[in-house]
């Protein structure tokens, strides 16, 4: 099942959602209206009147449940409108400092961004929950560029480097294949159907420490309220164990395709049923969470199971896998033991390993070199739809290898709150003198002199940097460009759009830059907001495609008919019936803007053909230039069909 397969299963869990909702809330009502109805009976002698009285009760009591249901619904959603941070700080979780020097901290950041930039993705928001000794972990936002991945300390003090790449892996797919946006309706729609017995809890918990004599009656009210309240329970974890068993099985898989091996997350399952922890959350919120996390965080029967059986999902990893195997890891943890350096692969953070340990490996497997600096290479549109929102193992290391041979002083400015803004101007600065000149005097009008020294300062090392570490060094400073005032991303926005037109003229590199970013941070301001599909056809955006393809031919070859011939190929593999009218438009960037609006609301099977059209155009002469990948990157991450850095080659090479 590739990308535009899984968002499609999404669609269709949303849907099954609201389907459920609604009979839930049907069922809430008609368990309200029995209640009232049987109390209204009691002491009436008058049929008619109970029958009046009834019929006005059960209108009434209709529409204050149906309000109060939906009140509650929409005030969870509103609570949870900036994103992926919101959940973890909601549940008391700890953010990552973006400079800390703590092994533990630096590890786990270590290997989200490395995850990261080989997903194509921004780097999400670090947290951990301290107060966790369990092992497990959630991602929860609306988009990756609001996102956010939490650990449990047990995740940190338990698991090896390999455990926590493969558990990170696996909350990766869920940030790719658009779970995350379910998960955090999800959330919504279950506080919703759980108000009344929230209400109930309320008011039984308080009731009973009055001294009043009414209390009695309050406090039956109370319990009534509970057990009416039930059958929002019943349907809460119904629904959440129908949108998210599958899911599980599938993150697995693709946790194991990206890390190169199934050890590290099958380590982290078998200590989850080896070690006495396992992966419960003591935290009350663990319900309201219950569906989007790594492993079964509340203990749930089999009928409301967010998670299928670990056993089962140890095996679909390792099919010789034996539950007995379970009691051998409890007794080995017994008796840890030493190891050389604990930044080995086989090391907890404490710097132990069981005896017998379920995982080897080292630090990072991922040292390789930089992929091959080829100026041109040849695409396959399968391949690049393949990839699309799929990364594997080559992406892993070749993201691995781009990170590590970043210049140390960009890395470091890139994690702080002043230097990621200063990267990412630089990165955008001219090499001419005059035209650096502007730029600079641009910066210092919207930021300050401070900024634009450091940014004169750092674009030296910019310049110097393999043309596929621009893009991965801007997704490393995201996270601290996140973290500044509104005010100030939009001032960005505009700043970087002014950078690319400082010369009169606009290159595919400094356009491709200012519209990811701008792309990025529009997502993370109003996350909520932000629609991924709308369910367009791709009929209904003829013109938009043709000035997209028209724009892309026109960029990627330089003559005239080989542009109309690569145009012709991309329109007809998304519309076959479309006449192939070649016709660039005069304000290409204006053109490229709104059809990238419109057309990121194609339904998923839309949003695969576009990709696999922009695929025949830029490979339509046999060459792919590293400008043209790049749009291609950028095209997509505006569709929010997120692109590794690193495609693959027909001829087995990188570019």
């Amino acid at each position: 099942m590739n990308f535009f397969a899984h968002q499609e299963v999404a669609r269709k869990q949303t849907r099954r959602m609201v389907v459920l909702f609604t009979l839930a809330v049907v069922c809430i009502v008609a368990a309200v209206n029995l209640a009232v109805l049987l109390a209204l009976g009691i002491g009436l002698e008058d049929a008619s009147a109970i029958t009046e009285v009834s019929w006005q009760a059960v209108l009434a009591i209709s529409i204050v449940v149906v309000l109060l249901i939906g009140l509650a619904t929409l005030y969870r959603i509103a609570s949870l409108r900036s994103g992926g941070t919101a959940v973890a700080r909601q549940l008391g979780a700890t953010e990552v400092p973006l400079d800390s020097n703590q092994f533990d901290y630096r590890r786990l950041r270590n290997v989200v961004e490395e995850i990261a930039i080989a997903s194509g993705v921004p780097v999400p928001a670090i947290f951990v929950l301290e107060d966790e000794s369990a092992i497990n972990a959630f991602a929860a936002g609306y988009t990756p560029s609001d996102a956010a991945v939490a650990v449990t300390r047990g995740c940190l003090d338990k698991l090896t480097r390999d455990e926590l790449q493969g558990v990170i892996a696996h909350e990766f797919s869920h940030v790719l294949n658009g779970d995350m946006r379910l998960n955090i309706r999800l959330m919504g729609v279950a506080f919703g159907i759980l108000a009344i017995a929230i209400i109930g809890r309320k008011i039984a918990h308080v009731s009973s420490h009055s001294r009043s004599r009414d209390s009695g009656g309050v406090v039956m009210f109370g319990v009534a309220l509970i057990v009416i309240g039930s059958v929002g329970v019943f349907f809460a974890r119904l629904i959440k164990a129908s949108v998210s068993r599958q899911r599980e099985f599938l993150a697995d898989a693709s946790a194991v395709q990206f890390t190169r091996q199934t050890d590290g997350i099958a380590g982290a399952l078998k200590k989850i049923g080896a070690l006495g922890a396992g992966s419960k959350l003591d935290s009350a919120d663990g319900e309201e969470v219950a569906h989007m996390l790594f492993g079964d965080g509340v203990g749930y029967s089999a009928l409301f199971a967010t998670h299928p059986p670990l056993v089962d999902r140890i095996k679909r990893l390792q099919p010789q896998f034996e539950p007995e195997q379970l009691e051998q890891i409890a007794a080995a943890w017994e008796h840890p033991v030493r190891i050389g350096k604990r930044e080995q692969g086989n090391a907890s953070v404490a710097g132990f390993a069981p005896a017998g340990g379920v995982a080897t490996g080292t630090e990072s497997s991922a040292h390789g070199a930089l992929p091959e600096d080829a100026e041109e290479f040849s695409l396959s549109a399968e391949q690049v739809v393949n990839q699309v929102g799929h990364p594997d193992t080559g992406d892993f290391v070749a993201a691995a290898a781009l990170s590590m041979t970043i210049p140390p002083l960009l890395d470091q400015a890139a994690h702080s709150r002043d230097g990621a803004l200063a990267v990412v101007c630089a990165l955008a600065l001219n090499a001419g003198a005059q035209v650096r000149s502007q730029q600079l005097a641009a910066i210092v009008r919207a930021f300050d002199a401070g900024t634009a020294e450091l940014t004169e300062e750092l674009a030296t090392y910019c310049a110097q940097l393999h043309p596929m570490q621009r893009l991965p060094l801007a997704a490393l400073s995201f996270p601290a460009l996140r973290s500044r005032p509104r005010d100030q991303l939009k001032a960005l926005v505009d700043l970087l759009d002014q950078l690319s037109k400082a010369d009169g003229k606009v290159t595919l590199a400094e356009y491709c830059l200012a519209k990811l970013l701008a792309i990025q941070v529009l997502d993370a301001l109003d996350p909520a907001t932000r629609r991924t599909s709308a369910g367009l056809k791709t009929p209904q955006v003829e013109r938009e495609l043709r000035d997209l393809y028209a724009i892309l031919a026109h960029h990627g070859h330089g003559d005239a008919e080989r542009a109309r011939r690569a145009y012709a190929l991309g329109l007809h593999e998304a519309l076959p019936a479309a006449r192939p009218d070649y016709s660039p438009p005069a304000d290409w960037q204006a053109a490229l803007d709104g059809a990238l609006l419109k057309l990121d609301r194609l339904c998923p099977a839309g949003k695969e053909l576009v990709v696999r059209g922009l695929t025949l155009v830029i490979s339509a002469d046999g060459r792919v230039r590293v400008s043209e990948a790049e749009l291609l990157r950028t095209v997509c991450a505006a569709l929010h069909c997120p692109l590794p850095p690193v495609l693959e080659s027909t001829a087995g090479g990188a570019g």
